[in-house]
């Protein structure tokens, strides 16, 4: 699978006003625009518009941060950059205050901090003006004597799998402009939107002679048509017939470990749920999640005078008050 390289991020997008919901929106909301965009933005949907597929890779970025509590709190407080590998809160946290006494004149002096602490040394970047107590902040020593050669910029650029291939593992071919040989990379079975693969030396150049920076590319798994991911728990519609429903069944399922029987219990209703352990997502190093399936009852349909006489046939054993419980709900 070969996949072409040839930039890093566009400039930071209001991930809200991507999905077109407003800051206050909760997660039921949030999720209901996401779905409705990727569904009408889906490449299959769209073969070879560019503008629509941009726009569906924006729009699953953006549910990536919002759709998760924790994420979003942290993009509401400090912005996308919140979401690099290795962003430390705290530390930034500390720095936004020490910005304000600054700025009022709480500090002074001249020394000099690096940024990266903000981001565990991950992300490249500059040195701000300001007064040692900040560098003690950070836990950082003065340095002394010359510097050594700085690190290349570290470049993101975000890759699409099918959802297949991430459950199971893949390798890609990634080629870049300028670079007559492909990298080979690795995709770990289990990948999720968001996992982030860290591929050394094919980032930026070192302004002083030193080792390049990384390409981090950021894994955008494209939706199932049957299955959907929770954490590491897959959901799995499965239909059933009327008389499975009624009588109990056997019935074989698909999952990424190889097909299992499952038993339908007699007088299953419709949405009934089932929980099968351990046939879910498998990550090394982390319990297999597990896969839960929703039976779904589908009626024969047609309207035969023989379809017909076996349901009026069926209405003597129906229950009565089947719909008692709506019936006492009032608005």
């Amino acid at each position: 699978m070969a996949v072409g390289i040839v930039s890093s991020y566009p400039m930071a997008e209001d991930f809200y006003s991507v999905l077109g919901v407003p800051r206050g929106a909760d997660a039921a909301t949030i999720k209901k625009a996401y779905r409705k965009l990727a569904r009408d933005l889906h490449p299959d949907k769209n073969p070879g518009n560019k503008s629509a597929e941009a726009r569906f890779k924006s729009v699953n970025r953006a549910y990536e941060a919002l759709g998760d509590e924790k994420k979003r709190k942290l993009y509401d407080e400090f912005g996308e950059d919140a979401l690099h590998e290795g962003f430390d809160a705290e530390k930034a946290r500390a720095y936004k205050q020490w910005q304000g006494r600054a700025g009022s004149g709480g500090f002074g002096g001249g020394g000099r901090v690096n940024l990266e602490d903000l981001f565990g040394g991950q992300v490249a970047g500059g040195n701000v003006y300001g007064g040692d107590p900040f560098a003690d902040l950070f836990g950082r020593a003065r340095s002394r004597g010359p510097m050594p050669p700085m690190k290349g910029q570290d470049f993101e650029q975000e890759i699409t799998v099918n959802f297949e291939s991430a459950m199971r593992g893949t390798q890609l071919q990634l080629k870049r402009s300028g670079q007559a040989e492909p990298v080979i990379v690795r995709i770990p079975p289990g990948a999720d939107s968001g996992s982030r693969v860290r591929i050394s030396g094919q980032g930026g150049p070192s302004p002083s002679g030193g080792p390049s920076g990384d390409l981090i590319l950021v894994i955008h798994v494209e939706p199932h048509p049957l299955f959907e991911r929770k954490g590491d728990d897959l959901y799995l519609d499965v239909p059933i017939t009327v008389s499975e429903a009624v009588k109990g069944a056997q019935v074989k399922v698909p999952t990424f470990h190889g097909p299992v029987v499952v038993k339908v219990p007699p007088g299953t209703q419709s949405a009934t749920r089932l929980r099968v352990r351990r046939k879910g997502v498998a990550r090394k190093g982390r319990e297999t999640g597990d896969l839960y399936l929703r039976f779904m009852v589908h009626v024969p349909t047609g309207g035969s005078s023989e379809l017909l006489r076996i349901v009026g046939e069926l209405e003597r054993f129906e229950i009565s008050n089947v719909r008692d419980v709506l019936d006492k709900f009032n608005i």
